[in-house]
């Protein structure tokens, strides 16, 4: 077993992803039928020229899910969340002026990236072994617990997974979400499993008696149960599966092609991370993201 990697105080684990292994893996499989792209064999990585080609452009483009507060359009039309906030500031520091938001769904991520539909992904992607294999990862932004939507005084008090498993309840989350992997992991029947398409939706079947409660990361279950008279938020918990904890850090992902833009990009990321991450925060802390969301984890260490 290898031992606990390094993260801020109170994450002491080994992170997977905000979305699930399974997902990422039928990601993989969905680009391989998608067609031909430049990019190198698997599992190969090379340096790149594109952090060149986007200097003379003036332009990168951002692969974002649509999900608050991670990557997101406003209502004005324009890309924000916390992603595209630190993309725009390091990619000006690259030499690099305008971003520009591809949405799509989350599942089409990384095969829009590997595809050449845009530059980087910019929607707080969990880093694990299966999407390692698949593209570069910059060093995390932020690490994540999760929370749950429930009704207002939770009256079944669901604290963990393993509660609503051995109460046999009804439990929702996400498309794609890491959630799915812990609530199966943890003895939730998949026919007590519903999958919904965000958090929106997970206040509606909360609120009207369908589902116990949804299962997200804590600041999206926040911000989801915010001004709310039917529903609530949990505590945020450490979410285990066969008694390892589980944890989620997010991070841009680039193709296996531009380790060169990669190493940059990291480089730069490094800098705002500096002086107990001040720079880093400034740029989240709009987004709800607290000191309790930053890590010092490494990509190399979340792909091991």
């Amino acid at each position: 077993m290898a031992p606990p990697l390094r993260a801020r105080t109170p994450f002491e684990g080994k992170g997977i992803g905000r979305r699930s292994l399974l997902a990422g893996a039928a990601a993989f499989g969905a680009f391989g039928a998608a067609g031909c792209t430049i990019a190198p064999p698997q599992g190969k990585v090379e340096g790149g020229d594109l952090l060149k080609r986007l200097q003379d452009k003036g332009v990168v483009r951002l692969g974002i899910a649509s999900e608050p507060p991670y990557g997101f359009v406003n209502k004005e039309g324009e890309a924000t969340g916390e992603a595209p906030a630190i993309a725009k500031y390091i990619f000006e520091k690259l030499g690099v002026p305008e971003t520009q938001a591809v949405p799509v769904e989350f599942s089409a991520l990384i095969p829009g990236l590997k595809a050449q539909q845009f530059d980087t992904v910019a929607a707080g992607m969990y880093i694990n072994p299966v999407r390692c294999e698949q593209v570069l990862f910059a060093d995390p932004d932020y690490i994540m617990l999760d929370s749950f939507i429930v009704p207002k005084g939770n009256p079944k008090g669901i604290k963990t997974y393993k509660e609503i498993a051995e109460q046999g309840l009804k439990l929702a989350t996400g498309e794609a979400y890491a959630e799915i992997d812990y609530a199966l992991g943890n003895g939730v029947k998949e026919s007590d499993l519903l999958i919904l398409p965000d958090q929106v939706a997970g206040v509606s079947a909360v609120s009207s008696g369908r589902v116990a409660a949804f299962a997200g990361t804590n600041i999206t279950v926040t911000r989801a149960v915010k001004g709310s008279d039917r529903v609530e938020a949990t505590d945020a918990f450490q979410p285990y599966v066969d008694g390892e904890p589980m944890y989620g850090a997010g991070g841009f992902a680039f193709r296996l092609s531009e380790k060169n833009l990669r190493d940059a990009f990291n480089e730069e990321l490094l800098k705002v991370k500096a002086d107990d991450y001040a720079g880093l925060l400034k740029l989240m802390s709009p987004f709800g993201f607290t000191k309790d969301e930053m890590t010092d984890l490494t990509a190399k260490e979340l792909c091991s």
